[in-house]
This record gives C-alpha cells, sequence and structure tokens, in this order.
C-alpha cells in the first residue's frame, strides 16, 4: 500500500485494515517514495508490518512480502533510523536493564546485532551462516524473553540497553 493514494489516506486505510474484525490475518506493508518521520511512526503506529521505499529491488521487495506473510516486520534502513531516532530521544530511563539480556543465548544476541544494524533475515542468515528459518526462530524466542510485540522493539531495546550504539559520523577535519 502506498501512504498518498485518491480516495483514502493509504495510513488511514492500513490502520483500519490491520484493526479489523480479523486481528493477525492481514498484514500491510508500506512501499512509498515519502520515507519521513511521521509517516514511518504513523505508520508503526497504525499497525504495520512493512515500511520500504519505492527503490527498493524487486528481489528485496518479494523478500518483504514473503517476511510480512510469514508474520515478521520488515522497515527500510531509513525507516529503522527513524525507529531508532525517535526512540533514543524519549526522555527517561531505559526500560530493559542488561540483566534481561543475559537472558539471551550468545547466538541471540548475535542475531540482535544484526537486527539492530537493520539486516533482513535473510541477510542474518548468509552472514552467520544459519537458514533464515532458525534466524526466524531466533527472533520469536527473543520476542518472548523481552516483551517484544515486534523487530522495531528489538532494535530499541539493542539501542536502549547499549548492547549496540548508534554509529556517529567522523569529526569534519579542521586542517588544524
Amino acid at each position: 500500500m502506498d501512504i498518498r493514494m485518491p480516495g483514502k489516506d493509504g495510513l488511514d486505510a492500513a490502520e483500519e485494515i490491520t484493526r479489523s474484525e480479523a486481528p493477525g490475518r492481514a498484514r500491510v506493508l508500506i512501499l512509498t517514495t515519502f520515507e519521513t518521520d511521521e509517516y514511518v511512526t504513523r505508520a508503526l503506529r497504525a499497525g504495520v508490518s512493512g515500511f520500504l521505499g519505492k527503490g527498493v529491488a524487486p528481489a528485496e521487495l518479494l523478500s518483504a512480502i514473503r517476511t510480512v506473510a510469514a508474520g515478521d516486520m520488515i522497515l527500510s534502513p531509513s525507516a529503522t533510523h527513524v525507529v531508532i531516532n525517535r526512540y533514543l530521544a524519549t526522555p527517561g530511563p531505559p526500560t530493559a536493564v542488561p540483566r534481561i539480556l543475559e537472558t539471551l543465548t550468545p547466538r541471540e544476541r548475535e542475531v540482535l546485532a544484526q537486527i539492530a544494524n537493520g539486516l533482513t533475515n535473510d541477510e542474518i542468515a548468509e552472514t552467520l551462516c544459519i537458514s533464515p528459518l532458525t534466524v526466524r526462530t531466533f527472533v520469536q524466542r527473543m520476542m518472548a524473553k523481552l516483551e517484544a510485540r515486534h523487530r522495531a522493539q528489538l532494535i530499541a531495546i539493542a539501542y536502549q540497553t547499549g548492547f549496540v550504539r548508534a554509529h556517529q559520523p567522523p569529526a569534519p577535519d579542521t586542517g588544524t
């Protein structure tokens, strides 16, 4: 679904679909040129399962459709940055303490780090030399252990607990 559509705003339509009488059956994947903070936030609040820019390659789109159909979430790197920046900008103490991360196995922590870096299940599987199904199992176990409702919350927990850190651009060279 796109954000700007004739007749009805795509985000309003997405919320209507995800809040329908048959929850869990319908999933919405946003495909848009408008990867703004406002739209990403509204889309996630509307219950979408994915948010991608229209510049995505056909193979990536197909993979995203399969990911969403399997019940997982997928965000473009731009959307992932929006989620992370918004979450980190929220004042207050972390909701998850590092002790909670100790409940994760070493392999689950590896997968969590890859998720926090914006990789898809297929990319994580290739990087860690495991199957995409195994990655999905790790993600589901982590969500249960950390009481996360979706993949975006796993990303937020990883950053908020300090398990992973946002990459800072290098300081400009002043020539001194």
